[in-house]
């Protein structure tokens, strides 16, 4: 079977669609104040798009601690986040009234004498290149290890406010969870054991229900999942076909959506008092590259930093040459695989604030806060 995308790591919507996200946007950009959100501690797991610092203390090729990245950070300096700016998980964070997501867990570990108090103001174990399953991302910290870590931050919980006291804290913090498209990047390069995509699906929804169970288990009960968007239309992927999408790639990602659906309902009905939000980010992401300049976007194919065709065949790196476009608010994507600080902040709004079912399920991300 010959590879979807040979790239390294790292379809038209109803105008029902269109005008349901056009309608959530609008009210979370005049209708919402974040001073009535209620401000859930944050536990953060993933991928790059929630990494904001972990693969910096990693023996890993995904690193994002080099310019352009974050080029519109404070002082414009390269925290580890694939981003010019605030990645997914600070837009969030910035949402519930934060200033950016609370810190790597490995920055917090680096100070032993104050973790036990600092963990309370949340982690972030997100790993750049990370995956559901084991063999995904194995120089970075897949989703298991991720929830070992949590483990011991759990411990240290009990161990800083005492057993009831600790589970209400835990039961009352939001679990927010985005990964699962490197394990799709890894089938789709012919890098998977399972070769059948249905049994590999399936063999990814096993292992993820397996993590997500675990960290209930440690007393979680709020989780914002988010899921892959449509990937097939990244830079790395269109720039080795044309410019066009990749529609087995975008399958694949759909088809994840629908079983992460069962799966959390699943859970749900399973699991007395869990709790979800469900965002859609394959169909917000889509929503935007069909109708880009209802939300200020001009450029949605190319990406604004990268090497090569579209920006799409090499990361973005200032010393290895790397382009870097002059606006960056008018881009979808900041380098081949990532979302620009603009295209991160209008999907935030939505996770959090948004009204629409299609978007985010069956409640949202500030509702379930309140849950």
């Amino acid at each position: 079977m010959a590879p979807l995308f040979e790239g390294k790591k790292c379809s038209i919507f109803t105008n029902l669609f269109f005008l349901l996200f056009s309608i959530s946007m609008l009210v979370v950009a005049y209708g919402n104040n974040n001073n009535n959100v209620k401000k859930p501690t944050l536990f953060i797991f993933g991928d790059s798009t929630f990494d904001v610092g972990t693969n910096n203390f990693l023996k890993s090729i995904a690193k994002a601690n080099i310019l352009y990245n974050g080029i519109d950070f404070l002082h414009s300096i390269p925290t580890g986040r694939f981003s010019n700016g605030y990645n997914t998980a600070d837009q969030i964070a910035r949402q519930f009234g934060y200033m950016e997501s609370p810190p790597p867990f490995l920055v917090l570990a680096k100070h032993p004498y104050s973790f036990k108090r600092n963990i309370l103001g949340g982690a972030n174990f997100a790993s750049a290149g990370s995956g559901i399953l084991r063999e995904t991302g194995k120089k970075q910290w897949f989703l298991e290890e991720q929830v070992q870590q949590f483990k011991f931050v759990r411990e240290k919980i009990n161990e800083k406010l005492g057993e009831e006291k600790a589970c209400r804290f835990v039961s009352n913090a939001l679990f927010l969870i985005s990964i699962g498209s490197n394990d799709l990047f890894d089938f789709a390069r012919n890098e998977t054991s399972i070769r059948n995509p249905q049994q590999y699906l399936a063999s990814l929804q096993a292992t993820y229900f397996i993590h997500i169970k675990n960290i209930y288990l440690l007393g979680a009960r709020k989780f914002g999942i988010l899921s892959i968007p449509p990937i097939g239309c990244c830079p790395a992927v269109t720039s080795q076909n044309k410019g066009n999408c990749l529609k087995p790639l975008n399958d694949l990602a759909t088809a994840f959506y629908s079983a992460t659906n069962t799966l959390l309902q699943q859970l749900s009905s399973e699991l007395l008092g869990f709790k979800y939000s469900l965002g859609n980010t394959f169909l917000m992401t889509k929503t935007l590259l069909d109708t880009p300049s209802t939300f200020g976007l001009k450029e949605t194919k190319s990406a604004c930093c990268g090497i090569g065709y579209l920006n799409g065949q090499g990361p973005c790196n200032k010393t290895a040459g790397a382009n870097l476009c002059f606006d960056r608010k008018d881009h979808l994507f900041w380098d081949w695989f990532h979302p620009s600080e603009r295209a991160s902040q209008l999907a935030a709004q939505t996770l959090v604030h948004g009204k629409s079912k299609d978007f985010v399920t069956p409640i949202n991300l500030s509702q379930l806060a309140r849950a």
